[in-house]
């Protein structure tokens, strides 16, 4: 569905790193950690999208101390993802962000899967830029 406004294609970040449900939390935040990004989608053997986990999805486990060795990213991401279309405002996608309390948001084309990901941060700086 199509809106008015910049439509959150043009701000988000369309090479998208993915990991399995079986990934190890290690290697998810060494890929965090080298790719300079702040979460991964997760993917089935099928690349459909079943999860999105976050840094601060690793942070929480870390300072409660709840890391066990051989952990891997299913037992941490979140499978209620929250997505946005690529023709949907940023407004709508700064919204659905703010009710759900969410800072990265994947952007799904019904076509294509997962085209992209939109977050706080592409949408401030653009506030910015154009303020």
């Amino acid at each position: 569905m199509e809106e008015e406004g910049v439509p959150t294609a043009q701000l988000m970040t369309s090479e998208i790193i993915t990991v399995t449900p079986g990934t190890l939390v290690e290697d998810a935040v060494q890929t965090l950690l080298e790719e300079d990004i702040g979460s991964l989608v997760v993917v089935d053997g099928d690349n459909r999208l079943v999860g999105v986990v976050t840094s601060n999805d690793f942070l929480e486990v870390i300072s409660n101390s709840e890391l066990e060795a051989g952990a891997t990213v299913e037992q941490y991401m979140t499978d209620q993802v929250i997505t946005i279309s690529p023709g949907d405002s940023i407004q709508t996608a700064a919204a659905r962000m703010i009710t759900n309390g969410i800072s990265h948001l994947p952007v799904e084309d019904p076509d294509e899967g997962i085209t992209g990901m939109i977050t706080t941060t592409d949408i401030t700086a653009y506030a910015v830029s154009h303020a």
